[in-house]
């Protein structure tokens, strides 16, 4: 699997059997030993939640009562109970709304928020997983950006480990649907880190899903399309994306590119023709989702010398839109591939006429019978 694709510690994908129920004499057990104030006897118990609670909805919800002991750990223990802990809280919170909630209302975010700031990075991870499940629920989300959470999470962008540089994106992607929130992570300058992320990971990752998505709301504001423009490689990682990303990257790509270019096209058209964005564009109007297509061809279209007027481009006007952009790139193999894929296009483009005619010919069948035995010269399929 790759390092963009390594899940959040506790992310389960579902029930385990394997992990067995909690029976009432184990559970009386394990809040027992939560509950007492023998630091060892605690983190086992700790531990014991994280193990039951790992893969196991039934588990989650049986356990749901150690959410205040495990927090009040979190708050006065050692590095060995904060750890413990916070561990526990995470696989209590995973796929479980009610949890999620009840986690933060018991206070969780304070002690959290330290975890997040620690040097040890991977206490660190351990709170960027939980912030990003935690952040998962629409009830937390002002709760989590008003504790301090973004600034440390955008640090944690830029010198954490992998996974919690992983943690960190999803858990901003989560928040980011607050505008405020965007606002606050502009002000932070996340498009260097954001970048770097982009250009290392693995590009059809659901995590450089996140990482797109994000930076098509950043360049939404004039700060964020500076930044991007100015970042070195920065237009360059999106258009790579373009081409070797998901079909959701892709559009989340085409979406930057496009902000970027309606924004201010005299500004951005040329810096996104030099990072040689024609060809993923091209291959995007043929098999990208209908939303991502009509993108790619309004993009196209502001290439162009002389944009038409028309507010979106017209299928048989694609081809000359193309053809005139394709003279100008730079570049032999961008050329040649630019130009395979337009031949590409204009055979889908005839076949899609062909089947047009077709259609409006039995359409427009007159209902007499045909004089004589003459075969109608188009054929349904």
């Amino acid at each position: 699997m790759d390092s963009c694709e390594i899940r959040a510690s506790g992310e389960g994908s579902g029930d385990c059997v394997g992990e067995g129920r909690v029976s009432a004499a184990e559970l009386q057990g394990i809040m027992d030993r939560i509950r007492s104030r023998v630091e060892e006897q605690q983190v086992q118990a700790a531990f014991e939640i994280r193990r039951l609670t790992k893969t196991s909805s039934r588990n989650r919800r049986h356990l749901s009562a150690a959410i205040e002991p495990l927090v009040l750990m979190l708050r006065s223990g050692s590095f060995q109970s904060a750890e413990a802990a916070i561990l526990g809280l995470l696989n209590l919170a995973v796929k479980d709304e009610r949890n999620k909630i009840s986690i933060v209302e018991a206070g969780a975010l304070k002690p959290m928020i330290i975890c997040l700031a620690s040097p040890d990075s991977d206490l660190q991870g351990y709170a960027t997983a939980a912030l990003y499940t935690l952040s998962a629920s629409s009830v937390n989300k002002a709760r989590i950006s008003a504790s301090g959470a973004i600034p440390l999470l955008i640090k944690v962008l830029e010198i954490g480990s992998q996974q919690a540089k992983i943690d960190a994106i999803a858990t901003l992607y989560n928040l980011s649907t607050i505008t405020d929130d965007l606002r606050t992570v502009l002000s932070l300058r996340p498009i260097p880190p954001l970048i770097s992320f982009l250009q290392t990971c693995k590009k059809s990752s659901k995590t450089a899903e996140k990482c797109c998505a994000l930076l098509e709301s950043l360049v939404g504001f004039d700060e964020g399309r500076t930044a991007l423009t100015a970042e070195e490689g920065g237009v360059l990682a999106v258009v790579e994306i373009l081409e070797e990303g998901s079909l959701q990257s892709r559009g989340h790509a085409v979406g930057a590119l496009l902000t970027l270019c309606e924004s201010d096209r005299s500004r951005y058209k040329e810096v996104i023709l030099k990072e040689g964005a024609i060809p993923g564009l091209l291959e995007l109007t043929v098999q990208g989702t209908p939303k991502s297509q009509a993108k790619a061809r309004r993009l196209l279209e502001l290439l162009r010398d002389s944009p038409c007027r028309r507010s979106e481009l017209q299928a048989e006007m694609l081809e000359n839109v193309v053809s005139s952009i394709v003279s100008r790139i730079g570049g032999d193999e961008q050329a040649e591939k630019a130009k395979k894929i337009l031949a590409e296009m204009v055979q889908i483009s005839m076949e899609q006429s062909l089947r047009h005619l077709r259609r409006r010919a039995l359409m427009c069948t007159p209902a007499e019978p045909p004089l004589g035995n003459h075969r109608s010269e188009v054929s349904s399929k």
